[in-house]
């Protein structure tokens, strides 16, 4: 059920000085919300923003009607969000998009890079009680762009590159020494981040013939199918990524 809702502002949690954690509170009970859904949160106060912005769902608490959102400050609307007060109204229309499955074997591997991290906590909550095997592999350039370590390891295993080396494995995600490994000790890879490196995820999945879902980053103006701005191209014809996504199975997908 998708609903359009005012949510009053709890505040704001600085992970760095460009990453925060966005804390809201509903007036009413949450509707049901997966790992992977996402919402549209709108922009006040701008002349020069006019859409929703579209922010994964970072963490949903239903007793205390609480849901959060990870956000990176890239422009004018983000760094609006980063300003709102406690105690104001944030509107949001949630939730939105499919949700990443649950897979029937227990090895997961959860790879991230920047602000793809942004999904990963409520999903690794949803793993939790099936006692599935978590290892969390997270890229950024630098070891400021590392963020929640502490909090995902709660859930798993967490290995780190940078491409600075200052934190980890120096290098790309990919070229992280877990994937010199022969076989794989995996049985499904989830991943979000910048496209390269989904798609080089994705590439090194389809390789060792492991199950391999996506979350897509596409624009998303609308969050209901309607603008086409999200349009993904996949072996069943075009689709919206707002609607029929943002999350893929990579054998959907015309990589």
């Amino acid at each position: 059920m998708k609903k359009v809702e005012d949510f009053k502002v709890l505040g704001h949690r600085w992970l760095n000085y460009k990453t925060f954690i966005l804390d809201l509170e509903a007036a009413d009970e949450l509707p049901a919300v997966l790992p992977g859904n996402f919402a549209e949160i709108e922009i006040k106060n701008s002349p020069k923003v006019f859409l929703r912005r579209p922010f994964s769902v970072f963490d949903v608490n239903p007793s205390s009607r609480t849901i959060s959102f990870f956000i990176k400050v890239i422009g004018e609307g983000t760094r609006l969000l980063g300003e709102v007060r406690k105690g104001e109204i944030v509107n949001i229309i949630y939730p939105l998009g499919n949700s990443f499955s649950i897979p029937l074997k227990d090895r997961v591997l959860i790879v991230a890079g920047g602000s793809g991290v942004a999904p990963f906590i409520y999903y690794a909550k949803y793993l939790a009680p099936a006692k599935k095997e978590i290892t969390f592999l997270f890229g950024g350039r630098t070891a400021e762009d590392i963020v929640l370590t502490d909090k995902f390891k709660e859930y798993g295993k967490v290995l780190v590159t940078t491409e600075d080396g200052s934190m980890g494995e120096k290098g790309l995600v990919t070229q992280h020494s877990l994937f010199s490994q022969e076989d794989l000790p995996f049985d499904h890879i989830v991943t979000c981040g910048p496209d390269p490196m989904m798609k080089a995820i994705a590439k090194l999945a389809a390789a060792k013939d492991i199950p391999c879902e996506v979350s897509l980053e596409n624009t998303m103006a609308c969050g209901f199918g309607a603008c086409l701005c999200c349009i993904v191209e996949t072996v069943n014809g075009n689709k919206c990524v707002c609607t029929e996504g943002p999350v893929f199975n990579i054998k959907e997908l015309k990589w």
